[in-house]
């Protein structure tokens, strides 16, 4: 046995794009594994058409085109059984990308034509007669306006670079006229790929970008039969200016079938992005229903329906929260984010530091970045009327994490009159009495109620919108998860799925 296992493991020779996979960076590759379960969404019979084209505006690695290009070479072995004119065939005719950088044109051209050079000796097609083949690489410039990149948005601050250094000006999306992009008008069948996520935006704290869209939208503009891409997941109810495009893809009909993962790592191991990650299948011709796939951890759940629920503009990531979240809609109550405060409820900013230790004469309580101290009450210009009333401060950002249960939300706490804070929480209320506020603050801390705020919470950013879903309830009496199950005639296997989801919380003693 233990020759056995010797053996074995001086064999073992693993693909070298499974490791690159591993590798963390802000251009996720894509493991191999991945790649065929996002080619096998597309229909079968597109391995034996030899007139199909395939586009990979975004390649890396060449993984996508390398197993397109496995499943043509034996699904066109009847028609074209010469191996050399089938592969040149595929290679010079069916099989396009465009990289995003001259590194990773490289990488792609030796993954695919097992030489970097296309037109080489070493190259496994031999009718190139160009060293880039069909994998194009060209130095984009961005265009600048008022300091911004009036494709992309690229901060010129920060990437108006030398020739030496990467500017992240990809190809496929600084152009009107992506279909130019090989030389003359193309008509693509398929276009699949792994874009770019973001970019730095040159704003404070190391912020950032969502990217990822825009090679979604421009892809969409070339009219391919079928569209697939994996992307962030944050879409589906945030993410900075991704509005239009949410709006777009949740009322896009033709989306036949959408694979999530709210824990990257299920997907792409050892890579630290918040908020999951999805692919999808966008079929020309399908009008229906989406088939949504969620992966979390061991569990598969698989439910057809449609990727935007009546009344809402957001997408409802957990198939089993669909039956619950319908019985809560179907009561029409109000809705609790109407008693939740903008950012900046007084007016002061997270980093406002002016403000005394000991109390004086006409001060105001105020609670800060985890300190409490005194400001006087001629500085707070906004929500005066809020100061001298019971009201309940939470945290605007909480990092819920991937793991489950989880508790969601920082804990929420009473302030007493007299009181303000900065932009690090947000204010509940205010209510007229203190019985209210402790009714509403153990309704916050209720797994129902948290479990709701999840369905729309995709990051650890915490504002009314979160809220939205939550509904209102009477604040002359007090509220527990078993009094709240009951009112929404939930099943046991409902409850058990919100159990699931969410630890309990604890409040602070008073």
């Amino acid at each position: 046995m233990a020759d056995a296992q010797t053996t074995s493991t001086v064999n073992y020779n693993p693909d070298v794009l499974s490791c690159l996979a591993n590798l963390s960076n802000d251009e996720v590759f894509t493991p191999p594994d991945l790649v065929n379960q996002m080619l096998d969404m597309l229909p079968s019979d597109l391995w034996g058409n030899q007139e199909a084209k395939f586009l990979d505006p975004v390649t890396k690695s060449g993984v996508f085109l390398r197993e397109i290009a496995k499943r043509l070479n034996k699904g066109l072995a009847g028609q074209i059984p010469d191996q050399q004119t089938r592969i040149n065939h595929i290679f010079k005719y069916q099989l396009f990308g465009i990289a995003i950088t001259e590194l990773t044109s490289l990488l792609a051209r030796r993954s695919l034509y097992c030489a970097k050079v296309a037109n080489s000796e070493r190259s496994v097609c031999d009718v190139f007669d160009d060293e880039q083949g069909n994998i194009r690489y060209q130095r984009i410039k961005h265009t600048w306006q008022n300091k911004k990149c009036t494709y992309c948005g690229a901060s010129q601050e920060v990437y108006d670079r030398e020739d030496a250094l990467e500017n992240h000006a990809y190809q496929f999306i600084h152009t009107d006229k992506p279909q130019k992009l090989f030389g003359k008008n193309m008509k693509f069948d398929v276009i699949v790929g792994n874009p770019p996520y973001q970019l730095s935006d040159g704003g404070a704290q190391a912020s950032a970008s969502p990217l990822y869209h825009k090679f979604v939208q421009q892809a969409k503009k070339l009219n391919p039969k079928y569209l697939t891409m994996i992307v962030p997941s944050r879409w589906f109810a945030g993410g900075k200016g991704l509005d239009e495009f949410r709006d777009e893809m949740l009322k896009d009909r033709s989306i036949a079938k959408l694979v999530d993962y709210p824990k990257t790592s299920d997907c792409f191991p050892g890579i630290p992005l918040k908020g999951g990650v999805c692919y999808f299948l966008k079929d020309s011709q399908y009008n229906g229903d989406c088939e949504i796939k969620t992966i979390f951890s061991n569990n598969i759940s698989v439910m057809k329906r449609p990727l935007l629920e009546k009344g809402f503009d957001t997408l409802i990531r957990f198939n089993d929260a669909i039956p619950i979240l319908r019985k809560v809609i179907g009561l029409n109550e109000s809705r609790f984010n109407a008693i939740v405060s903008a950012r900046k409820p007084f007016g002061f900013s997270t980093d406002f530091s002016n403000y005394k230790a000991i109390e004086f004469e006409k001060s105001v309580r105020i609670f800060a970045n985890k300190k409490v101290g005194y400001v006087d009450s001629i500085n707070i210009l906004q929500n005066l009327n809020w100061i001298g009333k019971h009201k309940i401060l939470i945290s605007m950002a909480y990092g819920a994490g991937e793991d489950f249960p989880h508790q969601i939300i920082n804990k929420p706490f009473i302030a007493t009159p007299n009181s303000c804070c900065t932009e690090t929480y947000l204010v509940v209320g205010p209510f007229q009495t203190k019985a209210m506020a402790k009714n509403a603050l153990q309704y916050m801390a209720t797994k129902f109620f948290r479990f709701i705020v999840l369905l729309n919470k995709p990051t650890q950013h915490a504002t009314s919108k979160v809220y939205k879903f939550v509904p209102m309830q009477d604040f002359n009496e007090p509220w527990t998860d078993e009094k709240l199950y009951k009112k929404y005639g939930l099943t046991q296997e409902e409850i058990s799925f919100i159990e699931s989801m969410i630890r309990p919380m604890e409040l602070a003693n008073e």
